[in-house]
């Protein structure tokens, strides 16, 4: 019986996503146990890393049922889900995306995996001390800048009328806010109504302290105090020329250093560090205002791009082609001096 379940979970980990359809069928045929769908790619360390983990899980878990799905290789998959970057690991029940993971964090993932492999959506019920975690949580959450806007969706793509209208005024009014989507966390998403004491979305935070809903938002703007209560945002154009000089050498990539996360990016980077030279990185993933706005403010149209002494060197065939003409070291040492 044990050798049949680990087989059998060891089958279901192997299970390789071919395609938009092949995809919907899994959540159809699967609707009534839980499904992990792992977007990975080929080039990615961390993903292979992850699958190791996956397995084990699948063996622990034989009611789970365990995916792969190569992020570029599906794209309309991939697009429809938001997916910008490897591993990303999306959870569904009831052919219903429940909880996200993004990024190579096995402990995460595995608690992940017991807490909706046991109670479904919902939010672990037990001791005090996941109540403790949670807000703790939730305080992190709601300073992580000084403006926090908790809400369906994201700016880019709001999933409510609501948290449609409050990005539209925020936006109009050039306040400068991070966001984060509710319907990615449940845990998050009741616990905030009762942290703030405050039962519906969206909610606008400053400075930690809740403002209020659309409403408030909306009374503050009519009352012309909504400019002296939120942040304003720098010019974009200022904050890029500040990005660029950040560093002599300054590269704008998907991911970091020590994590790339596309193949473009993880090449650069290879180039870079047989140099020897110093250098920072970017990652515009983590910022949707940097990355639209550098391809204009540099006329470049794609990542990643190289930039010293704040100008742009160009991108990943332009660094190549320097390498090959024995060019690189002394334009990146000009940045250096």
């Amino acid at each position: 019986m044990a050798a049949g379940a680990a087989g059998a979970a060891a089958a279901a980990a192997a299970v390789e996503v071919c395609s938009a359809q092949h995809f919907e069928e899994l959540l159809r045929l699967r609707a009534k146990s839980l499904l992990v769908v792992h977007f990975w790619a080929p080039w990615a360390p961390q993903c292979a890393q992850m699958n190791g983990v996956m397995a084990e899980l699948a063996r622990e878990h034989p009611q789970v049922s365990f995916v792969k799905l190569e992020a570029e290789a599906v794209p309309e998959v991939s697009e429809k889900y938001e997916i910008s970057s490897v591993p990303t690991f999306l959870f569904f029940k009831n052919s219903q995306k429940i909880d996200r993971l993004d990024g190579a964090h096995a402990p995460e993932l595995t608690k992940k995996v017991q807490r909706h492999a046991s109670v479904g959506s919902l939010p672990p019920s037990g001791n005090e001390h996941p109540k403790e975690d949670l807000s703790l949580r939730l305080k992190k959450l709601t300073h992580a800048a000084p403006c926090m806007l908790f809400m369906k969706g994201t700016p880019q793509e709001p999933r409510c009328g609501f948290s449609k209208q409050m990005v539209e005024i925020l936006n109009k009014h050039n306040i400068q806010f991070s966001s984060f989507d509710i319907l990615s966390d449940e845990e998050v998403r009741q616990g905030l109504k009762t942290y703030s004491n405050w039962p519906t979305y969206p909610q606008l935070y400053v400075s930690g302290e809740l403002i209020g809903g659309l409403d408030i938002i909306k009374e503050l703007e009519a009352s012309e105090e909504l400019d002296t209560v939120c942040p304003k945002a720098p010019k974009l154009e200022e904050r890029l020329k500040v990005l660029t000089n950040k560093a002599s050498v300054m590269l704008f990539m998907k991911g970091s250093k020590q994590e790339a996360k596309c193949g473009f990016s993880k090449q650069i980077l290879e180039i870079l560090n047989s140099t020897g030279v110093e250098y920072e990185t970017f990652d515009i993933l983590e910022d949707e205002e940097v990355r639209q706005g550098l391809k204009t403010y540099s006329n470049w149209p794609t990542y990643p791009q190289l930039y010293v002494k704040g100008e742009l060197v160009g991108g990943l065939d332009i660094v190549k082609e320097l390498k090959e003409n024995g060019e690189l070291l002394p334009v990146l040492k000009g940045g250096n001096e």
